[in-house]
């Protein structure tokens, strides 16, 4: 075997880690599943390119995509794919708006972060391979959105940039030394035989250098000129040919000026931004991918005759039993059947603290175990785990089209237009008007083509919501609407629900109160609601059976047939008295009502949350369903000045959409549900009930309310970094295309200026992270 087999045959082809002893191609089983799956889908070509591995197996026919389409509860089709060759946001407005033009599609969300491409649309699953070629004919590649793949994607990017600039750096270097040896020899009479020989050489080691080098950005411009469409890699490779094809021009024909040495430092000073761009990127990676990355990781399947497999979580089946060791992640939803431990939950409520975990506790796919081994029966997979679900919030707060996006979407579209546009009226100019030689007109041409990038606009705003979202997921704050931080930035009142949202939503039942059969009655139809009160009647009774036919009225009651249980008013109590905390009313035929009465504590910072935004100069409001007694010593031990009670659902979406000003509506009841809709900007607890949660802009984990003022103090620092990205993109473009038609700029100065405009952007976004 030669030395180079040898090498290749020593890694897995799949995702390069080294082979075990007796292993040919691929190190686990996953790997080989991986492999297979890719080659079916018409990539095995496009990576084994990049692993140098053993003879590429080709693909006989791609299998049909609605193999992996899903139906959701509405009955539309669903597929997600992973996008390969997304480089900013004109390639994310590309693909969507192709997409959108076809009239069974309900939604095509691209994410520049994760690369997932999210697909709706109504009619049969073989609709699927049609809308899969629409997006491959623009020049980009899918597979089915698989975690590892985008993990393998991203860490085979960096490595071919790697080489790239080595090479690049290598040859510059050489020709470098070439090009002093001629400056010097100009000067003092070298003969054009020398100095020819010398820029043959040149030649000789820029040519093959530049051919390897640029091949991350001639891959990118190829692929879309064959669209038909231009991207920012156009002009850059367009630059990088001129330059070379030039310097050759001039050595074939004897002539006194080669520019080698410039065009390849051109395209070591782009790689070197594309690098530390790419790197700066995995720094401040969506936390939506982080996330995704979570979910890539094997688990251990327990077989019925007690034998143990590692396997992929998506092969996992729902009753399942899976292992988990410590130190491992919980690969799907389930209950814990055997063993205790302590987990790290921080994932699902952002508290670090590790919490106990025993026999019957729920976990969710993504938590950490951290002492002992776990047996957990699979209770959910795939996409139906609460993982799942976090990536689809992530994913749409980050993919979000706030009015600053919208304006970097639309330069991005037409930049490469006006681009080559200005590009060509700079040569024409410098050699019909200037009197230039072509040689310099062309190379004033390349410094424009190079200078004009528009990446700092186009990532002004996406690095922002990404690091924005990032941090407050970490806090245990899921931002689920695409302008939620912008509308957050702007609010100047704050209206907050009671029960459950001021208060710790766990009220307990004063024993004095639980005459038996009232209670057992009671728990009957408090099994039917999730309001916090109906939750500590039945946790006092749980094994009274449900009653059926019971229909709940939102901010009153329960009622089946002629029972009742709720308000007072409900419940036909007409007397009031001074009882400050909450209480319910049984109201039954043959018997005298029944109150039951609770203890529910304050969050722990309530008060501090309230002063600290009243001392931001906020308006704060108290709206509750709740007699005026309870809701007024409330807002007392609170400092909260404006108050009502009693006021039914609608009434209080009335009174919130009649305040002036951006409204932060904070509540978590199913009466909340049309006031969360109706504000400004809504938040609620990860408690709520589902209205409540679905009409919610954000929803917060942990018990405390300081997720308020996080959650605004960082909508308010995003928002002033990304006036100053945009600002300063502005700027640069401002300054720096005047300076380029000039001709005060060369290449190499453009390449230089066009990489740090990028890493400006996302150096500045990074300081959100700090922010305190």
């Amino acid at each position: 075997m030669s030395t180079a087999a040898a090498t290749a045959a020593a890694a897995c082809i799949h995702c390069g880690a080294d082979l075990p002893a007796g292993a040919e191609r691929f190190c686990c089983p996953g790997c080989a599943g991986a492999w297979a799956l890719i080659n079916e889908l018409g990539l095995g070509q496009y990576y084994a390119r990049r692993t140098a591995a053993a003879p590429r197996p080709v693909a006989e026919s791609a299998p049909d995509p609605s193999a992996f389409v899903r139906i959701e509860s509405d009955g539309t089709a669903a597929l997600d794919l992973l996008v390969d060759g997304l480089s900013c946001a004109a390639c994310v407005w590309l693909i969507e708006t192709a997409l959108k033009r076809d009239p069974e599609v309900v939604a095509a969300r691209v994410n520049l972060g994760s690369r997932r491409l999210r697909l709706r649309w109504k009619g049969a699953q073989a609709a699927a391979g049609r809308l899969v070629e629409a997006v491959q004919r623009l020049g980009y590649r899918v597979v089915p959105f698989d975690p590892s793949a985008l993990v393998s994607l991203a860490e085979r990017r960096e490595r071919q940039l790697l080489r790239a600039l080595a090479v690049a750096g290598f040859a510059a270097g050489n020709i470098m030394l070439l090009s002093v040896a001629v400056w010097a020899g100009l000067a003092e009479d070298m003969g054009s035989a020398t100095r020819d020989l010398l820029h043959w050489i040149s030649a000789l080691i820029a040519l093959p250098a530049i051919a390897v080098a640029g091949m991350p950005f001639f891959e990118s411009a190829a692929a879309a000129l064959r669209a038909r469409r231009t991207n920012m890699d156009v002009p850059i490779s367009i630059g990088v040919v001129l330059a070379a094809a030039m310097s050759l021009f001039e050595t074939i024909n004897s002539g006194p000026h080669a520019y080698f040495d410039s065009a390849v430092t051109l395209l070591f000073f782009l790689l070197v931004g594309r690098y530390l761009d790419h790197r700066a990127r995995g720094r401040a990676r969506s936390a939506a991918e982080n996330l995704v990355a979570l979910s890539a990781a094997p688990a251990t399947l327990v077989e019925p005759g007690g034998r143990t497999v590692r396997v992929r979580p998506t092969e996992l089946a729902i009753g399942s039993t899976i292992l988990v060791a410590p130190g491992e992640r919980i690969a799907a939803d389930g209950r814990i059947v055997a063993g205790r431990s302590e987990l790290d939950r921080s994932l699902v409520d952002g508290e670090t603290t590790p919490a106990p975990a025993g026999v019957g506790d729920l976990v969710y796919a993504g938590m950490l175990n951290l002492a002992a081994p776990l047996r957990i029966e699979v209770t959910a997979t795939g996409e139906a785990t609460f993982l799942a679900e976090i990536v689809r919030l992530m994913e749409a707060a980050e993919q979000g089209r706030a009015r600053f996006v919208v304006l970097a979407d639309r330069v991005a579209r037409r930049y490469a237009p006006a681009v080559h546009t200005l590009a060509l009226f700079t040569f024409l100019g410098w050699v019909g008007l200037g009197g230039a030689p072509w040689q310099a007109a062309l190379m004033n041409a390349v410094a424009v083509l190079i200078i004009t990038c528009p990446c700092a606009l186009g990532l002004a705003v996406p690095a922002v919501q990404v690091i924005a979202s990032g941090r407050l997921m970490k806090r245990g704050i899921l931002l689920k609407s695409a302008t939620a931080l912008e509308r957050l930035a702007s609010v100047d009142t704050v209206v907050f629900d009671k029960t459950g949202t001021l208060t710790l939503g766990a009220p307990e039942l004063d024993p004095a109160d639980a005459e038996p059969d009232a209670l057992r009655l009671a728990s009957s139809l408090a099994a039917s609601s999730r309001h916090p009160l109906a939750r500590a009647i039945r946790a006092a009774a749980p094994d009274v059976p449900a009653a059926e036919g019971v229909e709940e009225h939102p901010g009153e009651g329960l009622s089946c047939g002629e029972i009742r249980i709720g308000s007072r008013r409900f419940c036909g109590v007409a007397t009031e008295d001074e009882t400050t905390g909450p209480e319910l009313w049984l109201a039954r035929p043959g018997a005298a009502p029944h109150r039951f009465r609770f203890s529910d504590a304050l969050r722990p910072d309530a008060a501090a949350t309230v002063a600290a935004l009243k001392r931001e100069g906020k308006r704060v409001l108290l709206l509750s369903g709740d007699r005026p007694a309870a809701v007024a010593a409330v807002a007392a031990a609170l400092g909260i000045d404006e108050w009502r009670a009693g006021v039914s659902p609608a009434e209080k979406a009335a009174t919130v959409a009649a305040l002036p000003g951006n409204v932060l509506m904070v509540g978590d009841g199913l009466n909340d549900a049309p006031a969360l809709a109706g504000a400004a900007v809504s938040m609620s607890p990860a408690t709520a009930a589902d209205v409540s949660r679905t009409a919610a802009d954000v929803v917060f984990q942990r018990d405390s309310l300081a997720a308020v003022t996080e959650t605004l103090a960082v909508a308010r620092g995003a928002e002033r970094l990304v006036r100053q990205n945009i600002g300063f993109a502005i700027l640069y473009n401002v300054l720096a295309v005047p300076l380029a038609v000039a001709g005060l700029v060369t290449p190499l100065l453009a390449a230089v200026a066009m990489s740090s405009s990028s890493l400006v952007v996302i150096g500045n976004a990074f300081r959100l992270r700090g922010m305190k």
